[in-house]
């Protein structure tokens, strides 16, 4: 006996949920929004006064020439971060993109 099982997305359906997405993984100019900072507490409330705060939006910047660390735009102000402290900022799940906001666009300053 053979078995098949197939996925596919039919009109409104819902794509499972993918893996949480860290700040590190963005591409430059790509908005995220944060969703946790999974980090010690000392470090997590730093991160936080800068402007790192959960429903906040995110936005890489430059990068230095060796590629770290890179530069976020959050809340008015840049801030620099290695990608080892980038990759502890966890963010929120995004929605399936719309035709008005389709594949590709990302939200720019």
């Amino acid at each position: 006996m053979m078995q098949m099982s197939v996925n596919r997305e039919f009109g409104d359906a819902k794509a499972p949920p993918s893996s949480p997405r860290t700040l590190a993984e963005l591409k430059e100019g790509e908005a995220g929004i944060i969703d946790h900072l999974d980090l010690p507490e000392d470090i997590a409330r730093r991160l936080m006064e800068l402007g790192f705060l959960p429903g906040h939006t995110v936005i890489p910047a430059r990068s230095a020439p060796g590629g770290e660390p890179r530069v976020y735009r959050v809340d008015g102000s840049e801030v620099a971060l290695r990608r080892e402290t980038a990759s502890r900022l966890m963010l929120r799940a995004t929605p399936i993109a719309s035709p008005a906001n389709g594949p590709g666009k990302s939200l720019k300053p």
